[in-house]
């Protein structure tokens, strides 16, 4: 390039009329795509990879910017966290997420994306696991536990999940055993069972295989 020349970038780059041309054009598609209903949504039907990583990305950067600002409290592994977070897993996350020693559920199974096994090795930290129960993760069946249950008792539940990988089958059985109280007693005073007159079903309500009432 002659000295006091610049690259001529317009000679090299497309024309604008082009770009929102393209641009139209792959709307179009993408639009055609989603409403002609071709995709296969159903979870018994894995995702193209390249979706799959797309989305893995999506929550994982996700979840980590979400989480950056979460003070851990200072008593996280105390044991009456632990043991009241126990309580509070074997009801609400054994169905999907299972413990040691306990059999693949017909819900963990027919899952997609497949629920993580906690009882194996974590690569979360406790500030991101606080914010995936609390809020819960689009595209998967992970609820937002933060609307029913309040902080304090979240972060019992990161303090047994965290927990989980260093037991056997023997000590989850024996931690579950230790729980202060059952689920209903911890939920008592959370302002959303009693808006909701309490944790009971109704007399007519049927019987879920993992033993929870899920409402829809």
């Amino acid at each position: 390039m002659e000295k006091g020349k610049f690259l001529d970038l317009h000679r090299h780059l497309p024309s604008a009329a082009f770009v929102g041309v393209a641009a139209l054009l792959i709307a179009a598609l993408a639009g055609a795509f989603i409403f002609a209903g071709v995709y296969n949504i159903g979870a018994d039907a894995p995702h193209y990879r390249p979706i799959y990583m797309a989305l893995e990305q999506l929550r994982d950067h996700a979840i980590t910017h979400h989480a950056r600002n979460i003070v851990v409290p200072a008593d996280l592994n105390s044991p009456a966290r632990i043991a009241t977070g126990a309580g509070l897993y074997t009801e609400m996350c054994t169905g999907c997420h299972l413990g040691p020693g306990l059999e693949k559920t017909e819900m963990s199974q027919g899952l997609y994306p497949q629920a993580p096994e906690l009882a194996r090795a974590q690569d979360r930290s406790a500030a991101e696991q606080f914010w995936t129960i609390k809020h819960g993760l689009k595209l998967s069946a992970m609820p937002a536990w933060g609307r029913t249950h309040d902080d304090q008792l979240i972060w019992d539940m990161v303090a047994f999940v965290r927990a989980l990988p260093r037991m056997s089958p023997t000590q989850y059985k024996a931690t579950i055993a230790s729980a202060p109280a059952d689920h209903e007693e911890m939920m008592k005073d959370m302002p959303s069972m009693k808006s909701m007159g309490g944790m009971h079903p109704p007399a007519n309500a049927p019987s879920q295989p993992d033993g929870h009432l899920h409402s829809h």
